[in-house]
């Protein structure tokens, strides 16, 4: 199987995707994200990291969060924004599906060192861990799926505890 491209990020454009988050390439080829950051422009490509908690500082993996790499979260994350991506999505391994919150201190040490959107992915539970992770962690976005799949709660919920805690809220 060849390395994807940013003719591959063309196709998933062309095919009605506004952003095409980009892992395990951008790893092996980090090219791929300024090639396709000077092709389509920085915002329509995220840099997704999962990252593990490794001693003091976090591990990227890739390969589905299987395979270990070298590189340190906070690091890669700067390079990956160096490189082109005009947002980054940052998923938890140790806390993905735990749905015991967000984890803080990965997810504010990212969005610190970067000056692009910080999507916080795994652990979400409740809907107070979405209001914790946009104001105490510096997240710009939190991604939940299995608490709503599984009807622990409702994006309505999840709105109005963000109101109440006088977060930001589109309008439905």
């Amino acid at each position: 199987m060849a390395a994807p491209s940013k003719d591959d990020v063309g196709r998933a454009l062309r095919s009605g995707a506004d952003k095409v988050s980009i892992n395990s390439a951008s790893v092996v080829r980090p090219e791929i994200l300024t090639e396709a950051a000077e092709r389509f422009g920085s915002q329509c490509v995220v840099a997704s990291i999962d990252a593990k908690r490794d001693g003091d500082r976090w591990r990227v993996y890739v390969k589905g969060g299987r395979e270990p790499t070298p590189l340190d979260a906070v690091e890669w994350a700067v390079e990956c924004v160096r490189r082109g991506a005009g947002e980054v999505l940052l998923t938890s391994i140790d806390r993905d599906g735990a749905r015991t919150g967000y984890d803080l201190a990965l997810t504010r040490a990212v969005a610190d060192a970067v000056a692009v959107p910080v999507v916080a992915s795994g652990g979400a539970g409740t809907a107070a861990h979405v209001c914790d992770v946009l104001s105490s962690a510096h997240a710009d976005a939190a991604l939940l799926a299995g608490i709503l799949h599984d009807g622990v709660t409702t994006v309505h919920a999840v709105k109005d505890a963000m109101r109440a805690a006088s977060l930001p809220v589109r309008a439905a």
